[in-house]
């Protein structure tokens, strides 16, 4: 399997630890190690014999350090995108390389952002999805719901299985973000799964998917890596799920629950780490909370003391001290506008 990792997101939600010359990808939230580390040690324990990484021209230099900076550096390669052009082009951009190369090849689709707590767990999923993807199915990964969330895309299985494959179901549905009576009845219906964005499938089968719902980016991939690149800024802004998942009918999906987090805004952090006895979740070495609860706290060199407060975010750098409400901290990134809007760029 060669894995494509996507790593050209923004973060916007999770400033100020989030900037833009160190998106999320490249903080470290759990153990001092980015997440692109994270995920690049996930997928070679899950038996990637190369990783391909995609990731923006502004942030080649600081993803370079990175890998360089690792023991299996030899087995990674970076590709840069000229501009940013959401998912579809960014696989196109691996596609074009490796489609004529090997077809029968399996190619991984990852995010690089994601936090995953059981390793093992999803080692098998992966493998699961790899023997759907030999069987020239599209596949991905269905995280199964512990809430009714609300800000996730929710893929809904068939009742029936894939015949040559155990524990891999067809697709019913992608299902876009769901209210909250809606995602209730999601938790219930046993059918519905959190979409990971995780896809596997051989380079052929994926290249052909292209040529049938994506065309116009399909035209250009065949032409060559370079001719690709050269053709960048006029390809269309879509993604993956959107542009081939949603409309392909190769799609199955292998059910999992491997502690799978999308660290999508500050609240995530309390999937990655246990609450105290009055539900605070907090990172750092130097934390004082009294009389407080329901609060997330990330402290980096001052003391932080939290007294008689309730349902804060306090996230500390060596710059900035941000405060909110935790409830509103899927609004960050409207910071993160005015910030830009009012010419910033040191907080940015």
């Amino acid at each position: 399997m060669i894995s494509v990792i996507l790593a050209g997101g923004k973060g916007l939600r999770l400033w100020p630890e989030s900037r833009r010359q160190r998106p999320k990808q490249l903080c470290s939230f759990v153990d001092n190690k980015s997440m692109l580390d994270h995920t690049i040690d996930r997928l070679m324990a899950s038996g990637s014999r190369r990783i391909i990484i995609i990731t923006s021209d502004d942030l080649l230099p600081n993803i370079r350090q990175v890998i360089n900076n690792r023991k299996d550096s030899e087995l990674i390669e970076i590709l840069s995108e000229p501009e940013g052009k959401n998912t579809a082009p960014a696989v196109g951009l691996a596609l074009s390389m490796l489609y004529k190369e090997n077809p029968d090849e399996i190619l991984g689709i990852f995010p690089a952002d994601h936090h995953v707590l059981d390793t093992p767990a999803f080692s098998e999923s992966i493998q699961r999805a790899a023997l759907a993807a030999q069987h020239d199915h599209l596949a991905t990964i269905g995280i199964s719901p512990v809430r009714p969330e609300t800000g996730f895309g929710y893929i809904e299985k068939t009742k029936w299985e894939i015949g040559e494959i155990p524990g891999v179901f067809q697709v019913s549905t992608f299902c876009e973000k769901p209210d909250a009576e809606t995602a209730k009845s999601y938790l219930g219906s046993g059918q519905h799964m959190w979409n990971a964005g995780i896809y596997m499938g051989k380079a052929a089968v994926l290249a052909e998917e292209f040529q049938k719902h994506l065309p116009e980016i399909y035209v250009k991939l065949i032409l060559g890596h370079e001719e690709y690149i050269k053709s960048y800024s006029e390809l269309p802004n879509i993604s993956l799920d959107y542009g081939i998942a949603e409309k392909s009918e190769r799609m199955a999906v292998v059910p999992a629950n491997f502690g799978w987090c999308d660290l999508g805004s500050w609240n995530a952090l309390a999937d990655l780490h246990e609450q105290d006895d009055m539900s605070n979740v907090f990172t750092g070495n130097d934390v004082i909370l009294m009389d407080s609860k329901n609060c997330i706290v990330k402290q980096a060199e001052k003391t932080l003391v939290l007294f008689g407060v309730e349902n804060l975010l306090v996230v500390e750098t060596d710059d900035v001290i941000l405060v909110s409400e935790r409830n509103r901290s899927q609004e960050v990134r409207k910071i993160v506008e005015l910030l830009d809007k009012e010419n910033r760029f040191d907080l940015l």
